[in-house]
């Protein structure tokens, strides 16, 4: 049986969550992938190729979409108000898996639990 894509079923991977949540704001390729960096303090690095994998990805599913090119010829890209609105239903499920982990743990963000 084949794999469904994320996006086809309305859910985000990491990469496509964090590429998502850093085009609130219009950026070009590097500058989404520096913001990813920073945003995590460096834990999460998407790199060239996986990020325009995802980007095109991003586009074809009409989350986000492509400004136009400046003078350097970078693309750069903004997410659309369909990607906004997925962007947060993904951030409610998450939230809920965390919920669901906390109460099977019974732990509460005490990490010397």
């Amino acid at each position: 049986m084949a794999r469904q894509d994320a996006l086809e079923s309305g859910e985000l991977t990491d990469t496509s969550y964090y590429i998502l949540l850093s085009l609130v704001e219009a950026r070009h390729g590097y500058l989404i992938m520096k913001t990813i960096e920073e945003l995590t303090d460096r834990q999460v690095a998407i790199g060239p190729a996986s990020m325009y994998t995802t980007i095109k990805k991003l586009l074809k599913a009409e989350l986000i979409e492509q400004l136009g090119e400046d003078q350097d010829k970078k693309k750069t890209y903004i997410a659309t108000q369909k990607g906004l609105n997925l962007l947060k239903k993904d951030i409610q499920r998450r939230e809920k898996m965390i919920q669901h982990a906390r109460g099977i743990l019974k732990w509460e963000g005490d990490e010397s639990k």
